[in-house]
């Protein structure tokens, strides 16, 4: 068949439908909290629909230790939507990764890609929550194309700013994918998947922010970094974990 635009957008609208039911939101609720519930970032359930996949820094953003909090996915459309708890049943801060595991019924799950990258140019789209959920839940889709696969570490403008971290990162890094697409800070775990299947090849984990991170909605890079699916097979691989064990 003869790939067209209107082909292109056709198959789009298609992976858009099944794949809105497996965004979900991440973050706490605290029951003598103000607010109550406080949503950090985006995830996508994977496995057999109890597991959910995200950034670790978005698991790991910091609270007040006054006040009890616990681990939440927002599930649901609009403001009919549902609030569980979850464990972190395993998390990698090098590659910016964790799993979840939530305590409500299963979800309908997204497919992950095998492990092998795609090529620079590959079409993909991403969904989830780009300023949070202040109307609701709706999952918001950006689309773009793989532009770069590139070290995991920008530079440093001088070298004062190297941290030690940083240093043994440059000696060895590993390779990100850079999107040719706008993320926002609430992107963050966002599924990253083609557009003919729905199939996750990658996680967004960074924007590159030219000021502030409220800035970022008014005056985006438009530079996203994604990483590789490869990293999360390895997580579940090294954490042991049976995502699709009932």
């Amino acid at each position: 068949m003869l790939f067209t635009a209107s082909n292109y957008a056709s198959s789009l609208v298609e992976t858009i439908i099944r794949v809105k039911p497996a965004i979900v939101g991440i973050g706490t609720h605290a029951p003598t909290g103000r607010p109550q519930n406080v949503l950090y970032g985006t995830g996508f359930v994977i496995g057999n629909g109890q597991y959910v996949a995200t950034n670790y820094h978005v698991i790991a953003s910091e609270e007040d230790p006054q006040i009890i909090n616990h681990h939440v996915i927002f599930t649901g459309s609009g403001k009919q939507g549902e609030i569980f708890q979850a464990t972190v049943v395993a998390r990698s801060k090098e590659h910016d990764l964790a799993i979840l595991k939530h305590h409500g019924p299963p979800l309908l799950p997204m497919t992950l890609a095998t492990s092998a990258f795609i090529g620079e140019g590959s079409a993909v789209a991403f969904t989830g929550f780009p300023i949070g959920a202040v109307l609701g839940l709706y999952p918001v889709t950006h689309q773009g194309f793989i532009a770069s696969i590139t070290p995991v570490v920008i530079p440093a403008r001088a070298s004062a700013e190297l941290s030690a971290s940083m240093i043994k990162l440059l000696k060895e890094p590993y390779f990100v994918y850079q999107l040719d697409a706008t993320a926002y800070p609430g992107n963050s775990g966002s599924p990253v998947y083609d557009i003919d299947k729905g199939m996750v090849v990658a996680v967004i984990n960074k924007v590159l922010v030219q000021k502030t991170k409220e800035a970022a909605i008014t005056n985006p890079s438009g530079i996203t970094y994604a990483i590789p699916i490869k990293f999360l097979h390895e997580l579940i691989a090294n954490s042991h974990l049976d995502i699709h064990a009932n």
